[in-house]
């Protein structure tokens, strides 16, 4: 018996069937305690992600107390999102409009079907609350926004028309960056968002603290612009510090306004949420989300890392960046990896818990597929597969055998359709 039908039979046992896609209640068993609840996905567009991580998030939040959720999206696009979910005076009319600020690559990934009726249920669950602090929240942990934050905070110059000629000119000398200006804008609003948590009205402590954040963004993302001309490496570790960062900052501000210890969902690609440490990704030196969230967590069960899987189906992307979304087909995955393991072993919709005896042998490395907003099936193994120790990337995994697209809200005139790069920024 070779090693990978030897493995087959311990998968077989530790699997657990989901019977359905709100069949949620052995997942949230396994989140035990946690505070930090990572919810990923192998693609940006795979509709039975979305939906699971929806319904493992309405469990969390109705029995478990769980605050915000913290989304791979833009922070000023989400905040409008947010507000409607808040039922602020200034909301939105409807979850749909809510979504409006998604206009840059990819707005199929926010703006779809799934994260409509998502924020439908999180409006209808925030009207039950009436303690206005005690609403759930929906936030944004990336720094793509350059243009949109500064907008918010502060006036660069022309060359934030397009961050990437910014990036390109500070990086070459062509331009002086605006640094110093940033962090000393940043150090003003987080001194007056500090003050109003501790004398808060009814919203001037929110409000301040969103300026911090747009600080914060344009601090980072006026960094990224600079470096990703450079070191593929610099830039991404960049980019998930920013999201590490901005879910500390937003616990630490949630736990001061609620008087206890906040607790949050995230929402982000496999990419992010997993732990560079047991994959390629962290032999070439980059870090991830889920690896800073392990680091600083005080307790081993204070984090709860949940990868997710498919081993064939549809998915909306695109075939380079900036171009139209389609509906592609992913083509079965290959026998040599984790996701033709877990197909072989008969799993369909199933939860894999990934300590006690699968711990060992899942911890030998396998190749991994990840779909980002871009996808090149004629290049699938040199584009989406990467090596990975999942046993050590993950606390379990939720293993969907045959999955489809997510439905954008602003479907393009090649959808459905067929498809193809990825290298900038990142289709991640």
């Amino acid at each position: 018996m070779n090693r990978k039908n030897a493995l087959i039979p311990a998968i077989q046992r530790q699997a657990q069937a989901l019977h359905g896609l709100d069949a949620v209640e052995p997942i949230a068993r396994r989140v035990g305690n946690a505070s930090v609840v990572l919810l990923g996905e192998a693609t940006h567009g795979t509709h039975e992600f979305y939906r699971l991580r929806a319904e493992i998030s309405k469990r969390l939040i109705v029995y478990k107390g769980f605050d915000a959720v913290a989304v791979e999206a833009d922070w000023p696009d989400a905040l409008q999102a947010s507000r409607y979910a808040q039922g602020g005076a200034d909301a939105a009319p409807d979850a749909e409009a809510s979504l409006a600020g998604f206009e840059r690559f990819p707005r199929w990934m926010w703006r779809n079907v799934e994260v409509r009726e998502w924020l439908d249920w999180l409006r209808e669950h925030n009207d039950r609350v009436r303690d206005p602090l005690r609403k759930v929240s929906f936030f944004g942990l990336d720094l793509y926004s350059l243009h949109t934050s500064v907008q918010a905070v502060l006036c660069f110059d022309g060359l934030l028309d397009d961050p990437q000629r910014y990036g390109y000119a500070t990086r070459f000398g062509l331009a002086e960056d605006c640094e110093r200006e940033v962090v000393q804008q940043l150090l003003q609003l987080l001194k007056q968002a500090q003050g109003a948590v501790r004398h808060p009205s009814e919203s001037a402590a929110d409000e301040l603290f969103y300026a911090a954040q747009n600080a914060r963004v344009v601090r980072n993302a006026e960094r990224y612009y600079r470096v990703m001309f450079g070191s593929h490496v610099e830039a991404w570790n960049l980019r998930d510090r920013h999201m590490a960062e901005t879910l500390h900052e937003l616990r630490t501000y949630l736990s001061r306004q609620r008087g206890r210890a906040a607790k949050v969902i995230v929402w982000a690609h496999n990419s992010h949420v997993g732990d560079a440490r047991a994959t390629e990704m962290g032999e070439r030196g980059e870090l991830t989300l889920g690896q800073l969230v392990r680091k600083r967590r005080s307790a081993p069960d204070e984090s709860f890392l949940l990868g997710f899987t498919t081993h064939s189906g549809t998915v909306a992307a695109a075939s380079d960046w900036g171009e139209p979304v389609e509906g592609k087909t992913v083509l079965p995955a290959r026998d040599d990896s984790f996701e033709g393991l877990l197909h072989d072993a008969g799993l369909r919709l199933s939860l894999l818990p990934l300590h006690g005896e699968l711990f060992y042998p899942l911890s030998a490395k396998r190749l991994e597929r990840a779909i980002g907003v871009i996808y090149r099936p004629e290049s699938e193994r040199l584009s989406h597969y990467f090596g990975a120790s999942l046993s050590e990337q993950f606390d379990a995994v939720v293993h969907v055998d045959v999955s489809r697209a997510v439905t954008p809200l602003d479907p393009s005139t090649s959808w459905p359709a067929q498809g193809e790069p990825e290298t900038y920024p990142s289709g991640l």
